[in-house]
């Protein structure tokens, strides 16, 4: 065990040595998937493997923000996840809510929601908002929550709130449709005013965006890692990192 330990710090340290000129994504967008498979496989209850995702979140970012990286987007609780059986349903929003609430003690965060929390119970939606609250006018990282979040879901309360706004002042369906471009729908995103993601990660083995940031991603460069969630490494992450750098970002031209 202890000469495993030795190699795989020498393997990291090579990973860090070759990232040291590399490009870093500025905005990092984290699908945190296979926390029910990871407690499956040791045959624990589905909450076990929540909390020990959520125990991986803090981890996560402590190499983001050494790695150099600007904003991570973690999405947490997709629209899909709020039809799931009630009780794990219920156990897994406490458990949100303690580690939003954790991170925004840590003070070393700027946390913003990614969703629509009218989605959620009241009390879930009131607990996120006070942990996000605490945390502002911080410097730092940005760490985006992305809870009771879906792409579809994200962009057609954009084009409503566009709508809402061009009939408040007083505008024509027809009016609306002749001056209607890209930047309407993306100056109503729940990450206007952000950069888009440059990296896209997902743990598990799942190849597929399942919905996230849909229309924000359309020039993000993936990377899809083998391990669930809890079981992701630093060293899976410098793997992203080093895929990225080594990439030829072509953005769309």
């Amino acid at each position: 065990m202890a000469q495993w330990n030795m190699l795989y710090d020498i393997y990291e340290r090579r990973l860090r040595s070759e990232l040291a000129t590399a490009p870093i994504p500025a905005h990092i967008g984290v699908i945190l998937d296979g926390n029910r498979r990871w407690a499956k496989s040791l045959g624990a209850p589905a909450s076990q493997g929540h909390r020990a995702g959520a125990g991986k979140i803090s981890e996560f970012l402590g190499w983001a923000n050494d790695a150099g990286v600007g904003i991570v987007t973690l999405w947490l609780l997709s629209t899909d996840n709020l039809s799931r059986d009630a009780d794990e349903l219920g156990e897994l929003l406490r458990i949100i809510c303690e580690a939003v609430e954790a991170l925004a003690k840590q003070g070393a965060w700027r946390l913003a929601i990614v969703g629509d929390l009218s989605l959620l119970p009241d009390g879930v939606a009131a607990d996120l908002t006070r942990s996000i609250e605490a945390t502002a006018g911080r410097e730092g990282m940005k760490v985006n929550i992305a809870v009771g979040y879906g792409g579809r879901h994200e962009i057609t309360e954009a084009v409503r709130a566009m709508m809402r706004e061009a009939a408040a002042a007083g505008r024509s369906l027809a009016e609306v449709a002749e001056s209607f471009t890209d930047q309407d729908i993306a100056s109503h995103l729940y990450t206007k005013d952000q950069p888009d993601p440059d990296l896209v990660i997902r743990t598990s083995g799942e190849q597929r965006l399942s919905g996230f940031m849909l229309w924000q991603s359309v020039h993000s460069e993936y990377y899809f890692c083998e391990v669930y969630w809890p079981d992701f490494r630093r060293v899976d992450f410098l793997r992203a990192l080093r895929s990225y750098a080594q990439r030829e970002r072509r953005l769309g031209r």
